[in-house]
């Protein structure tokens, strides 16, 4: 198994904001392989183009606008993707002769552009899950179980399912679900592929670790951070209701990073309730992103509470990675919460509950010792179990 194409929603510079998978292409390539990703360009105006990063080629195909769109231009957007992929690459004459053939979800559309690569290579197709559409979006309420949307997208799911050889799952509550779901398949593909997070080898730089405390004015505090998308899937009002909960205490900080459809939203919420406990800054670059990582105190995670499929938070690992224990609100359904204790890196509670979900903080925020130890435990447990290099030998191993 020699040649590895990569079909990639989102797929961002290797050098300068490496992420799950551009990590996962980089280890194929250490390890040998003719590693090949077709994504979207990198700006919104780039033309077509083919290149090499760090080993790596990269098809970058021009495409509609993917994120940050309302819920009808998204779906056109993932609907249209595979065509402008498949267009881009005849254009550019790639020669479709992989052995493997990697796509993730979401979005489930790229199937058809998958299934067309697997045809003229003879490849093996091995889907990482990591997104159980359309019934996300029925938990949401963004789309009708009883409408013509699911019933496309569900077809469109069943046939991922059915062609793929290989299905990557994050954890066994997801193999299970699949297996409830969707009786017709074959249930040996399954096999478990939790999300996998790169090792950080820089030191601390304080002079950096003392300019950030002071531009968020955070200095001498315990600083909760939450970095990610802020969207409904997040239902951040667990955030809101929390920070209400412990405002008196004045050297407690809640850093909220990140973008999405809700972020204005409950910025307005935290401004009603006059939270001043709440700093709220937009998207920074992945390095950035990690040196505010090394002076977090606790990581917070959100899901909403109608999810009936078990979501498991991808975010925790950046977490595990520096040491920060774990303070989650989760829906009923994930086994996320199961596998935080048994790693015992944090507390968690249901999602909805801010009772518990505070006297879980104030565990922590009282005792900076306990914080250590759930914080080197989650390290542990990642650099053991949850490295690019562990990613790349389940997956080989399915191949094998």
């Amino acid at each position: 198994m020699k040649k590895v194409a990569f079909i990639a929603l989102k797929y961002s510079s290797i050098t300068s904001e490496p992420n799950l998978y551009t990590d996962l292409m980089s280890t194929f390539f250490e390890n040998g392989h003719e590693a090949f990703v077709v994504a979207p360009t990198l700006e919104e105006n780039d033309e077509i183009s083919l290149n090499i990063e760090a080993g790596v080629n990269v098809l970058r195909v021009p495409t509609l606008r993917l994120f940050g769109n309302g819920l009808i231009k998204k779906g056109i957007s993932n609907i249209l993707l595979p065509y402008q992929y498949k267009r881009a690459l005849k254009k550019m004459k790639i020669q479709i002769d992989f052995d493997l053939i990697i796509i993730p979800t979401p979005p489930i559309t790229l199937i058809s552009v998958a299934l067309w690569m697997k045809k003229r290579s003879n490849a093996k197709l091995y889907l990482v899950l990591r997104d159980i559409f359309p019934q996300n979006g029925v938990d949401l309420e963004l789309i009708s179980k009883t409408g013509p949307a699911y019933r496309y997208f569900r077809k469109l799911e069943k046939k991922l399912y059915k062609k793929s050889d290989f299905i990557g799952c994050m954890s066994p509550g997801n193999v299970n679900y699949i297996k409830r779901h969707n009786p017709y398949m074959d249930f040996s593909k399954l096999h478990l592929l939790p999300n996998w997070e790169g090792l950080d080898t820089n030191e601390r730089d304080e002079s950096v670790t003392i300019e950030l405390q002071e531009r968020y004015n955070i200095s001498n505090k315990v600083v909760a951070l939450y970095g990610g998308n802020i969207g409904m899937p997040q239902q951040m009002e667990n955030i809101i209701h929390l920070a209400e909960s412990v405002q008196h205490l004045e050297d407690l900080a809640f850093l909220i990073i990140g973008w999405g459809s809700e972020k204005e939203r409950i910025i307005a919420m935290a401004k009603e309730k006059k939270l001043k406990n709440m700093i709220f800054v937009d998207s920074v670059t992945r390095i950035e992103f990690s040196d505010i990582l090394k002076i977090a105190d606790i990581g917070l995670v959100s899901l909403n509470e109608n999810f009936t499929i078990p979501n498991y938070p991808s975010k925790v690992n950046a977490y595990y990675k520096f040491k920060i224990p774990v303070l989650a609100a989760v829906d009923k359904n994930t086994d996320f919460g199961v596998e935080q204790e048994k790693i015992g890196c944090g507390f968690w509670s249901v999602s909805g509950d801010t009772k518990t979900f505070t006297e879980n903080l104030l565990r922590l925020y009282e005792n900076e010792t306990l914080r250590k130890e759930m914080g080197q435990k989650g390290y542990e447990y990642m650099i053991n179990n949850l490295t690019p290099k562990h990613a790349y030998e389940r997956i080989i191993a399915q191949l094998n």
